[in-house]
C-alpha cells in the first residue's frame, strides 16, 4: 500500500511539475462551437488576470482525438463538441487515463442550408428533397424496392418546383460534429420518408443507417474543411451552389448570404430556440476535471462559460448565434461546472 500511494502521490507531483510548463487554458474541437468559446476567452482575458485561453478549430472528431489522448499539460484541456460524446470516444478517453470528464451543455445551434444572396431565389427544400440531392444512392424513380446510383444531376430533376441548378453542395467533412448532426437529423430525416427504407430500422438498423448517410462522391458534394467561414466565401464565389454549416455563420453573415427554409420553417434564432426548425442540436464542452487545479484559471473559465452574462437569455453569447437553453437546463449545468460533476456513463 506504501508503495502505491507513493506512486499516486508522484503521479501528483509529475503533472504539478508539467503544469508549470502551461500558464494558459488549451481548448480544441468543433468548429461551430470555436465562435462562442473564443467569444468567452476573451471576456475571461479582460476580466481576470490569467492569459488568455489558445483555442484551436479541429473539428469535433479531430478534437476528441487530442482530448482523449491523456492527462497532462501537452494534451487540451477542453474539448468543443457540436454533437454529444460518443461512446466509443468516451471510452479511448478511459483507456487512456482519461477518467473524470465535465460535460456541459452551453446551448443550442440550427445547422442551416444557405445560399449567396446574388444567388436564384429558394423557396425552400424538404429533407426528403435534401437526401434524394445528397444521397450515394437512392430509390429507383421508376418505383418499386429498389436503390440505384444516384441519378439527379439537378435540382429540378427531383421536383419540378426547384431551381434548374446544378446539385453543387459545400459541407464539412466526416470529422465534423456538424457533419455527424447533418446526417442524422437531416438526412435521416429525409431517407425516413419512404416507409421501406424506415421499415429497415427495426430490423436491420446498421443497413439504415448506411442507405440514409452514405453521401454521394460524384462531386456533388463538396467537402470543404472544418472551416465554416471557408464555406461563406465558397458561397460568394459559386452563387449556384448551397452550403451547409452553423447557424451562427449564417448569423454572423447576413449580409452576404441567406438561409433556405427546410420543411416550410425558416433558420431563424426563434425557430430553432421553440424546436420548430428540424434540423437543430446541443452544443457542449468537455472538461479533463484532472486539469483543474493543475491548469490555472480552468475553473473559473468553466464558470465564466455558464454564466448569465455569457450564456443566458441576453448573455453575449447570443450577440454570436448561440440559442440558450431553459433557465432550468441552465442552472442545471451551471452546476456541474461550478462543481466538476464528472460524467459516469453515456
Amino acid at each position: 500500500m506504501k508503495i502505491r500511494s507513493s506512486l499516486v502521490l508522484l503521479g501528483s507531483l509529475v503533472l504539478s511539475a508539467q503544469a508549470l510548463a502551461r500558464d494558459f487554458i488549451y481548448v480544441v474541437g468543433s468548429s461551430t462551437v470555436y465562435p462562442f468559446t473564443t467569444t468567452v476567452a476573451e471576456h475571461f482575458a479582460k476580466s481576470t488576470k490569467f492569459p488568455a485561453p489558445k483555442v484551436e478549430s479541429t473539428g469535433t472528431g479531430g478534437g476528441m482525438k487530442l482530448f482523449c489522448e491523456g492527462v497532462g499539460v501537452q494534451h487540451p484541456d477542453l474539448e468543443n463538441a457540436s454533437r454529444r460524446i460518443k461512446p466509443s470516444e468516451f471510452e479511448a478517453c478511459r483507456k487512456n487515463g482519461v477518467k473524470e470528464i465535465v460535460e456541459i451543455k452551453i446551448g443550442y445551434d440550427g445547422i442551416v442550408v444557405a445560399h449567396a444572396r446574388r444567388s436564384p431565389p429558394w423557396n425552400g427544400l424538404t429533407l426528403k428533397q435534401l437526401w434524394l440531392a445528397l444521397a450515394k444512392q437512392v430509390p429507383d424513380p421508376k418505383g418499386g424496392e429498389k436503390l440505384i446510383a444516384n441519378p439527379y444531376k439537378t435540382w429540378r430533376q427531383i421536383d419540378p418546383s426547384l431551381p434548374d441548378l446544378a446539385i453543387r453542395v459545400y459541407g464539412p467533412p466526416p470529422t465534423s460534429g456538424t457533419r455527424d448532426a447533418f446526417a442524422e437529423l437531416a438526412l435521416e430525416g429525409g431517407c425516413s420518408q419512404f416507409p421501406w427504407i424506415q421499415a429497415l430500422k427495426e430490423k436491420d438498423e446498421a443497413r439504415f443507417k448506411q442507405i440514409c448517410q452514405t453521401v454521394r462522391e460524384d462531386g456533388a458534394y463538396i467537402e470543404a474543411g472544418e472551416n465554416d467561414t471557408l464555406i461563406v466565401r465558397k458561397l460568394e464565389a459559386d452563387p449556384s451552389a448551397l452550403g451547409v454549416f452553423g447557424y451562427s455563420f449564417l448569423d454572423q453573415n447576413l449580409d452576404q448570404i441567406a438561409g433556405v427554409p427546410i420543411n416550410g420553417v425558416e433558420p431563424s434564432f426563434e425557430n430553432i430556440a421553440q424546436g420548430s426548425y428540424p434540423v437543430s442540436r446541443p452544443l457542449y464542452i468537455y472538461a479533463k476535471k484532472a486539469h483543474v487545479g493543475m491548469i490555472p484559471g480552468l475553473a473559473e473559465f468553466l464558470q465564466e462559460y455558464t454564466s448569465e452574462k455569457a450564456f443566458g437569455e441576453e448573455g453575449y453569447l447570443t450577440d454570436k448565434g448561440l440559442i440558450p437553453m431553459p433557465k432550468e437546463e441552465r442552472e442545471k449545468y451551471r452546476n456541474v461546472a461550478r462543481n466538476l460533476i464528472p460524467l459516469d456513463t453515456l
